[in-house]
């Protein structure tokens, strides 16, 4: 039987619809990445500006794209086995997961990308049925 999966994502969380003949079945994978990064330590700086207690923006990008590429790989996983796949979402965070679908040879599995603002799981499982369904 044929899968076919939709995927509302951004950068904090990708909810999964899974479609399997009449069945559904909801997914959702929450990103460790922060808002805002943060500065280490749990009280603002007092007294003289010390650089040490503020991480360099380098090694804040490297634990940024480390988090981000975690994220992808586990919504890559589940989704590999799907035939067809519907990436919809505010962000850039669906045209990055494009990017890595394309590096692991599920790029031709997209049958659509879309931009659409937050969503409700009703909302997005109503999505997902209404695309497979045309």
């Amino acid at each position: 039987m044929k899968i076919k999966a939709g995927l509302w994502i951004d950068h904090r969380q990708a909810i999964i619809v899974r479609v399997t003949g009449s069945r559904e079945e909801f997914r959702t994978i929450m990103s460790q990445i922060e808002k805002q990064l943060r500065r280490t330590g749990s009280r603002p700086l007092q007294g003289h500006f010390n650089p040490q207690h503020v991480p360099s923006d380098e090694s804040q990008l490297r634990s940024f794209n480390a988090k981000l590429n975690s994220y992808y790989d586990e919504v890559i996983v589940a989704v590999c086995d799907a035939e067809a796949i519907l990436i919809f979402g505010p962000g850039v965070a669906k045209e990055e997961l494009k990017k890595r679908l394309d590096e692991n040879n599920l790029a031709d599995h997209i049958t659509g990308i879309e931009t659409v603002d937050t969503m409700t799981n009703p909302q997005i499982a109503a999505k997902v049925r209404q695309f497979f369904a045309e």
